[in-house]
């Protein structure tokens, strides 16, 4: 009966489940199975290589750089670096003023070592000889009396001292040679000798010598001495440069006007007032660093009245005399009292 009922004109592959072509999705499946896959049995006893292994399309890197984002934070390690500079250099810091309190400690030592050999402080300048009649008038010496950081200060003014004492010895030999080329310069020979017995010993006494004891007992009243006096030699460096007629400097006034009548005289004469133009140069450059080294001290006016007021009370001169005038003033007041009791 159910060949009768069947219909004779459908499709007898139609409801077979087994049919793989009939559902259009596995068809489209299987037309793209990869090759070798179909050919595969897992329940075949032979041999048979196993599918063919499909390769995936390899990528090429990028070969483009990493650049670092101008806006991002520099690492860690660049701030430990600058750490470990600053905490270097504080330490180099302290290194040096260690070397220099024991150079002062050194320096010191010697002070002493020296005083005990020799019995005392003994006069050594000006280095006379031991048959000479007179001796020494100063004590002088750089390593024992000034600290290690002023020493080059101090060399430096001595030697310039001793520039500026030259330049006034030559300065006597070229007002001759012009007093030879002009009869009627007679005055500035005479001057020039002058200022060289004058110049001299003042100027070592009054600037140098507060120099130096300046930077030796850190002294405020010395300083202001010392400031005073180097301005006016300072003024006298600048007349001497100038060099007018009639005051005994070969400056350069006088050597335009001598190498008007001699060139060997006038170049004699333009050489001195070189030198005494350096000699003016080279104060005003020294005078602004003495200074700048004198407000890195503990100096200062009222420190300097101090001083002078301790020194003038314990000098043994002024005691002396005000006790003298004290003890007259005492005399005189009993007189006259007892005089007024007679009356």
């Amino acid at each position: 009966m159910s060949d009768f009922d069947s219909n004779p004109f459908a499709d007898p592959d139609l409801n077979n489940p087994f049919k793989v072509s009939a559902d259009p999705s596995v068809t489209q499946v299987t037309r793209n199975t990869p090759p070798g896959l179909e050919e595969y049995n897992p329940f075949s006893d032979s041999k048979n290589p196993p599918p063919a292994k499909v390769k995936m399309a390899n990528t090429a890197p990028s070969t483009q750089p990493a650049i670092m984002n101008p806006t991002e934070e520099p690492p860690a390690y660049t701030q430990i670096a600058k750490e470990h500079a600053l905490a270097q250099a504080e330490l180099l810091k302290r290194q040096e003023e260690l070397e220099k309190k024991a150079a002062e400690l050194d320096r010191r030592e010697r002070e002493m070592q020296s005083l005990n050999q020799s019995g005392g402080r003994k006069n050594n300048w000006p280095p006379l000889p031991g048959n000479f009649p007179v001796g020494p008038c100063f004590y002088q010496d750089f390593s024992v009396d000034i600290p290690v950081e002023f020493q080059k200060t101090v060399k430096i003014m001595y030697n310039l001292w001793m520039f500026h004492t030259v330049t006034l010895f030559v300065n006597i030999f070229g007002c001759l040679a012009w007093f030879c080329l002009d009869a009627g310069r007679g005055v500035d020979f005479g001057l020039a000798i002058l200022w060289f017995l004058l110049f001299t010993p003042c100027s070592f006494v009054c600037w140098y010598r507060p120099l130096y004891g300046a930077f030796r007992s850190d002294s405020s009243f010395r300083f202001f001495v010392f400031f005073f006096v180097y301005i006016c030699q300072f003024a006298v460096h600048v007349l001497q440069a100038a060099g007018f007629q009639g005051w005994g400097n070969c400056g350069w006034i006088s050597a335009l006007t001598g190498l008007n009548k001699s060139t060997p005289v006038g170049i004699m004469m333009i050489m001195i007032a070189a030198l005494f133009t350096a000699s003016a140069v080279i104060s005003l450059v020294m005078f602004k660093k003495v200074h700048g080294l004198y407000r890195t001290t503990d100096a200062s006016f009222e420190k300097a009245q101090q001083e002078f007021a301790t020194g003038v009370m314990t000098n043994k001169t002024v005691q002396t005399a005000a006790a003298n005038a004290a003890s007259s003033a005492a005399t005189n007041a009993a007189q006259n009292a007892f005089k007024g009791n007679q009356i």
